[in-house]
């Protein structure tokens, strides 16, 4: 996170390079930030302290700290006890000094208190930090691009929460191509058959024309998908499960094995 906001600037924070526990707490901070500009908006206009807990759902314990200026946070990154010691670190790793374990001999010997464990995650972070920068300097396959714009940004690891801000920064058609794929997992969901022929139009000028050309072409099938509430799930389970019994008996239902259980017959 050093490194992202150092290439950023420490009094921007941009969500998209958050992880998902940073962005919980980046998102309360905004909310926070938002209660006090209301309670503040609320108290130029001259308005009561008694009216303004009543219109915010507030305490008033609360409503008189913002107006005394003692609520005002700053989202910011908890300072590690490596702080003092990381520019030596980084000339260090930089100088091809990989090994946790020595660092971490070499820092106590500079009055490093903290435990081999700190070390180890610092070296794991850098580790991977380095992996994302030279991920970066390739393209990356089409089909590893459709996972990361697709799959929920939770999910994602550090490096590819990196490649698909890198992503969304220069190549937008691409955003809008997953908004499009979001708006039609929506629609199923949803069953909302009449925003179908709206989506069609938008889907057929953009990276996802092919797949918007296969569902106007069935479109009464989609339709009928969208709107029935019978569903053959229960059919393509079944068959997946003896599917499923069936490669499993591959190798221990062979023939020879079955030439062994053929039944002697007496002459």
């Amino acid at each position: 996170m050093r490194q992202v906001r150092a290439a950023i600037g420490a009094a921007t924070t941009n969500p998209n390079l958050l992880t998902a526990a940073e962005r919980i707490q980046y998102e309360g901070y905004l909310r926070r930030e938002e209660d006090n500009a209301a309670i503040l908006g609320l108290s130029k206009d001259g308005i009561t302290i008694k009216e303004i807990v009543r219109r915010t759902g507030h305490s008033r314990g609360l409503v008189r700290r913002v107006l005394r200026g003692q609520r005002s946070d700053i989202f910011r990154a908890r300072e590690s006890s490596l702080e003092l010691y990381l520019p030596w670190l980084d000339s260090r790793w930089v100088g091809g000094e990989h090994n946790a374990s020595a660092l971490w001999r070499q820092l106590q010997k500079q009055g490093f208190r903290g435990c081999l464990r700190i070390v180890s995650e610092w070296a794991t972070r850098r580790r991977r930090a380095d992996r994302t920068d030279s991920a970066l300097s390739r393209t990356p396959t089409a089909r590893t691009i459709a996972r990361m714009m697709t799959i929920g940004r939770d999910h994602l690891s550090r490096p590819d929460t990196v490649m698909v801000a890198a992503i969304e920064g220069g190549v937008p058609p691409l955003v809008e191509a997953r908004e499009i794929v979001g708006a039609f997992q929506a629609i199923v969901r949803k069953r909302s058959l009449d925003v179908l022929d709206p989506w069609l139009e938008r889907a057929r000028s953009s990276l996802v024309a092919s797949f918007a050309n296969g569902v106007l072409k069935d479109r009464a099938a989609v339709a009928a998908a969208i709107t029935s509430p019978r569903s053959n799930g229960q059919t393509e389970g079944q068959i997946t499960k003896l599917k499923l019994v069936k490669r499993q008996m591959y190798g221990r239902g062979n023939l020879d094995l079955l030439r062994g259980c053929e039944p002697r017959v007496s002459q």
